[in-house]
């Protein structure tokens, strides 16, 4: 989030996400503790790997402090990843904590907690920071970012999957075993060639005895 879009934005204080520090008083020193469970936002993880699934639960865990230049933030949240392991394909469950820290600035404040007199001639320093607004923050950008830094980036259902037959697809981990004879391409067209000659002298082997069996009927007649 932007400076520039959280001061332009309005904030919704029945968002869910969204916390009150007026009970801080901007008195320095001041501090709060709060705890709130909400339903997950939607793409709340790692999209298409891992993630909390949109409307499961999510605990949080916050502590406010006020000081010169905003509200130091720091919390913990918890709740249930769900993805998919990436050498078998099998369902990923897992239960995720993630602990973090940030700082929400007062608008008219710099980060030596002295008023602004002018604006700030270098606006890059200022994309990184989030701000306060009306005494409001929003949390969902920093839990976003929580939650998608403590998950895999390649989950797996357990350390030694064996994952699937490159051939076939048959999961290895239930038949560990399994394999296919390995043939060389280039030995491919030579290997018909001496299937098909078999093939062809078999034929022939059956047709002489066939022969043979007839001439010694036609010898017992005579």
């Amino acid at each position: 989030m932007k400076a520039g879009t959280a001061l332009n934005t309005r904030l919704d204080h029945r968002n869910p996400l969204v916390f009150d520090t007026h009970e801080l008083g901007r008195r320095p020193g001041a501090m709060q503790r709060l705890s709130r469970e909400i339903e997950a936002p939607a793409d709340f993880g790692l999209v298409d790997v891992i993630g909390v699934p949109e409307g499961a639960p999510v605990k949080i865990e916050l502590r406010l402090e006020s000081v010169m230049e905003g509200v130091l933030v720091t919390g913990t949240v918890r709740a249930k990843a769900v993805g998919e392991c990436v050498r078998c394909l099998e369902t990923v469950e897992r239960e995720l904590k993630a602990d973090f820290q940030e700082m929400f600035s007062y608008p008219d404040a710099d980060d030596r907690g002295r008023p602004k007199a002018e604006p700030a001639d270098d606006a890059e320093d200022d994309e990184d920071m989030l701000f306060l607004e009306d005494g409001l923050f929003d949390l969902e950008p920093v839990l976003r970012d929580a939650v998608v830094l403590a998950l895999p980036m390649q989950p797996v259902c357990r350390e030694d999957c064996l994952g699937l037959c490159p051939d076939c697809g048959v999961s290895l981990n239930d038949d560990p075993e399994h394999h296919h004879d390995a043939v060389d391409i280039r030995w491919a067209a030579l290997q018909e060639l001496v299937v098909t000659d078999q093939d062809d002298e078999k034929d022939n082997m059956s047709g002489t005895a066939s022969d043979g069996v007839q001439s010694a009927a036609e010898k017992q007649e005579k």
